[in-house]
């Protein structure tokens, strides 16, 4: 299924069904992403409203949800901050790290659901444990996800010699989650291929550079850039019969060879829980950052055949989800 991007498209949803009537107050949630307005029936929003329907808030009944996305514009992102303010959002709930700048400078109540790297580092918290000012979520281990996800790539590749790294530099998060895959491979002994891109016209140039110095293997770190992106990199990766390997599960959904990374619905679900912790007076900076505990492995075996490859048995025996 394709997806249709629109800049700043805002999205009220309030009833679940015709007859539902909000009864009391109605909370509201602004969900704010880098690239389109989450869509309702992502695995994301998906598990975001089933979470807080357990814990008592109901679309249509005191629950209403606002949707904007930048549409990978990210200049646009304080000015959809406000529109979520304005329309008296209690919480924001937000995804990548440019998205989280533009909630902190803005002081509301914000719970970073994926995808901000390490906010330690990037200066978005004071600790994990502590992080003070108005934004709490769920972290990422860079530098372990990294490993893993270079370890499948030499158990697909015994012989990886060189990867291609693929990411948006502009984005400090991603910068830093670049730095933990490369020194992994440096670890592994595996020659990185820095490949930063800012814009969408650049990946040609990273096309180019990958034709002229061919790698082993393609790694693409995620973000609202390379996201929206994704299918150039799948089709690069298919036409020059090169493995790539991607953060995210839904990437391999649409033809990526394989993937390991957090369980969007798991983050959501943690992301409501935070949620309804601040709705009930707790401050998001008294609130500790929490870490993940379900990961994705999967695998495209139709993408596979289409290079040539030949999986081992083993590596997908052990893929959460299998793409045939």
């Amino acid at each position: 299924m394709r997806r249709r991007e629109f800049i700043g498209l805002g999205v009220l949803i309030i009833a679940s069904a015709a007859s539902a009537q909000p009864r009391g107050k109605v909370y509201r949630i602004g969900i704010l992403s880098p690239g389109p307005p989450q869509a309702q029936t992502s695995e994301q929003f998906v598990a975001f409203t089933r979470a807080m329907a357990g814990l008592g808030y109901v679309l249509g009944e005191n629950l209403a949800i606002e949707l904007r996305g930048a549409g990978g514009r990210l200049d646009r992102l304080p000015a959809l901050v406000q529109e979520l303010i304005d329309a008296k959002a209690d919480v924001l709930v937000i995804n990548g790290y440019p998205a989280a700048v533009a909630a902190k400078a803005s002081g509301h109540p914000t719970v970073a659901a994926i995808g901000t790297g390490d906010a330690v580092l990037t200066g978005l918290v004071q600790s994990f444990a502590h992080p003070g000012g108005n934004i709490t979520g769920i972290s990422e281990s860079a530098g372990e996800l990294s490993t893993k996800r270079l370890g499948l790539l030499k158990e697909l590749l015994p012989n990886l010699r060189q990867v291609a790294m693929l990411w948006n530099q502009d984005d400090l998060g991603m910068t830093l989650r670049y730095r933990a895959s490369s020194e992994a491979a440096e670890k592994l002994g595996v020659r990185v291929q820095s490949l930063g891109v800012r814009a969408p016209d650049e990946f040609e140039a990273a096309f180019a550079a990958m034709d002229a110095d061919r790698p082993d293997a393609i790694l693409m770190v995620a973000d609202s850039l390379t996201n929206l992106n994704r299918q150039r990199v799948i089709d690069f990766a298919r036409q020059r019969r090169m493995p790539a390997i991607y953060e995210l599960a839904f990437i391999v959904r649409d033809g990526g060879l394989m993937s390991y990374g957090p369980s969007l619905s798991e983050h959501f679900e943690r992301a409501a829980a935070l949620t309804d912790r601040i709705l009930r007076g707790e401050k998001p900076g008294d609130l500790p950052f929490e870490q993940p505990t379900r990961y994705v492995f999967a695998f495209n075996l139709k993408t596979a055949k289409a290079i040539g490859l030949e999986p081992p048995p083993m590596l997908i025996a052990r893929a959460d989800e299998v793409v045939e």
